[in-house]
């Protein structure tokens, strides 16, 4: 055989392998740390052995510029992305995810359709809802002076002096800032829905603001409580819990925590959207997500998984009734419609320089 022959048969047979090994092998993208490991136990490494297929997992924090990237070249690399629920409405609403078709997902183990086990709000055009987690602020309880016992006490810098962590982002921050300013939880998206609202919540944060450390990951605001580089940070509450297993003395402050919600999504024009679809199943299923809540404190959007949680982790839900007496419910449908807006206008307000007071604690 001619070695141009040789050289074409290689490269055909190269060119009919490819599918197949590109089937036994998905590219799952979500938030790191805790969480993932949360994923993995609880369903990734159980899927694997089911089906055979190996699944890759890398970290982002969030966002769908990339996913727009990857869908508008057609040069698709991620298979299933974990988004919070306003980036998923707004990336369905751009055409850049696959429809779901719900009629396929498995019903609770004692027959119940998926339709009705599911909480609502948590099937999506383009996506299935996976966990409910919330934004909270933790403190180490043995380094701390005076535990704060309600979010005021965050932006109160004489009575509760440290350095701060918050997320780099308007989310949260802005909700957050307009509640210690004296605006009632059922308001703040109202405020934010002015002008006027959105200078008052960056006024309140500029106070704060010399004495922030702004962080783009959960693991980034446990690291900053570990050092002892902050007294107080904004975080997501499984993250806590994963520290206080590790032996940290981390507390957490459940006054109006803001909880959301996290979507399992398919990015449009992907190479496997059939194995992308049956791993969102499994990963959906109430087995799957009540193995997962074994290792973190999110509450799970299927009825029958929630009934599978021990009593103990129960209570560290955020959806567990001592810790809704404040809660705020992260309005995804505004953020989808004002988080361009607002993003922009917080890094403008991030680059600005701010004089620190003599008198403010350090």
């Amino acid at each position: 055989m001619s070695n141009l022959r040789r050289s074409t048969l290689l490269f055909l047979t190269a060119c009919l392998l490819l599918p197949a090994a590109a089937a036994d092998r998905l590219t799952v993208v979500s938030w790191g740390g805790a969480y993932v490991k949360s994923q993995m136990l609880g369903f990734i490494l159980p899927f694997e052995e089911a089906t055979g297929i190996q699944v890759d997992v890398l970290e982002y924090s969030g966002g769908i510029d990339e996913v727009r990237s990857q869908v508008r070249s057609w040069n698709v690399r991620w298979d299933v992305v974990d988004m919070e629920l306003f980036d998923a409405r707004r990336a369905c609403r751009e055409d850049l995810l696959v429809p779901f078709d719900h009629e396929t997902l498995p019903p609770a183990p004692d027959g119940t359709p998926a339709r009705e086990d599911f909480l609502e709000g948590s099937l999506l055009r383009c996506g299935v809802g996976n966990v409910i987690a919330a934004t909270v602020v933790a403190y180490d309880h043995e380094r701390i002076e005076q535990a704060p016992t309600r979010i005021e006490d965050f932006f109160d810098l004489q009575r509760f002096p440290g350095r701060r962590g918050l997320r780099r982002s308007p989310k949260v921050n802005l909700e957050w800032a307009l509640i210690a300013d004296g605006v009632p939880r059922e308001d703040v998206y109202r405020v934010l829905d002015t002008e006027e609202g959105v200078d008052r919540a960056f006024r309140v944060l500029s106070r704060i603001k010399p004495l922030v450390d702004w962080w783009r990951s959960g693991e980034e605001a446990i690291e900053l409580l570990e050092a002892g580089q902050v007294s107080m940070t904004s975080v997501f509450n499984g993250r806590v819990f994963d520290a206080v297993q590790r032996g940290e003395t981390f507390s957490i402050l459940w006054d109006h925590q803001v909880w959301f919600m996290d979507v399992w999504v398919m990015p449009r024009n992907g190479r496997r959207q059939e194995q992308a679809a049956e791993f969102i199943r499994f990963a959906t299923a109430t087995d799957s997500l009540a193995r997962q809540m074994q290792f973190i404190p999110y509450g799970p959007v299927r009825r029958s998984a929630l009934a599978q949680i021990e009593p103990d982790m129960r209570r560290q839900l955020p959806t567990a009734e001592e810790n809704m007496a404040t809660a705020i419910e992260g309005d995804a449908e505004w953020w989808a419609a004002n988080v361009d807006r607002l993003t922009e206008r917080f890094e403008r307000w991030l680059e600005r320089p701010v004089m620190v007071p003599r008198a403010l604690p350090n």
